[in-house]
């Protein structure tokens, strides 16, 4: 099909915008095409829809990432490496083993509600039984900081004597991961049964508090419950 004349006025205005601030294009992309991916999944996804509320042309993109999945596998890197990033800002290490354990599932609940496209990314992936992100060869040493951190924060918090033994920081990960990640997996289903006291602000509010204790209640020795709950 032959450009018209406002494709090729995009186009060049496109070519602009990359050589001003390639970075920033490439930011958009990413961003629209998250929104787009989760909200279609991938076989849904259209480059064409992505381009259409980027600041970019459909050339840039493939020129950027190659192909649709090549996009949708930098999305999901770029998602991991987005929510590992703000655990790595709270600096957990230099505080004490029960505020960093606190805060860092503080952080989780929070990011994931308020993250509602990561986590139906992850959600479409799991139906591709992670068939794209095995294709991302660092995205395993960025997901371990997260164990390595826990794993930080456990061991302080043993050396303390807070914490009780016998704890793996992969399962702690897990638990954190699981009761963030069904707040918002299963909001839709779980209002239309039940309400949705539970997603307006005071409910999420009453829910991380919750979850807060729960998680505080299962590392912290028994006898120390009642002092940091």
């Amino acid at each position: 099909m032959a450009e018209t004349g406002t494709d090729v006025r995009r186009i060049g205005s496109s070519r602009q915008r990359w050589k001003q601030d390639p970075a920033g294009v490439r930011a958009n992309i990413l961003s629209i095409a998250r929104e787009e991916f989760s909200a279609n999944g991938l076989s849904g996804t259209r480059i064409d829809d992505i381009a259409a509320k980027t600041a970019t042309s459909k050339r840039m993109i493939y020129y950027y990432f190659g192909d649709k999945d090549a996009l949708y596998r930098k999305v999901l890197e770029d998602a991991y490496r987005e929510v590992r990033a703000g655990e790595e800002a709270l600096e957990l290490d230099y505080l004490p083993p029960v505020v960093a354990l606190r805060r860092l599932t503080e952080f989780t609940f929070d990011h994931h509600s308020r993250n509602p496209a990561f986590i139906r990314l992850v959600m479409i992936e799991n139906v591709h039984n992670a068939h794209y992100l095995d294709q991302l060869p660092e995205i395993g040493s960025l997901n371990m900081a997260a164990i390595e951190r826990l794993e930080r924060i456990y061991q302080k918090g043993l050396a303390d004597g807070v914490f009780r033994a016998g704890i793996a920081p992969l399962e702690l990960h897990w638990q954190i991961s699981a009761l963030s990640f069904f707040n918002v997996s299963n909001r839709a289903t779980f209002s239309g049964i039940f309400g949705n006291s539970l997603s307006r602000p005071s409910g999420q509010k009453a829910l991380k508090t919750q979850v807060v204790e729960m998680v505080l209640r299962f590392v912290l020795k028994p006898e120390l419950i009642g002092n940091h709950t």
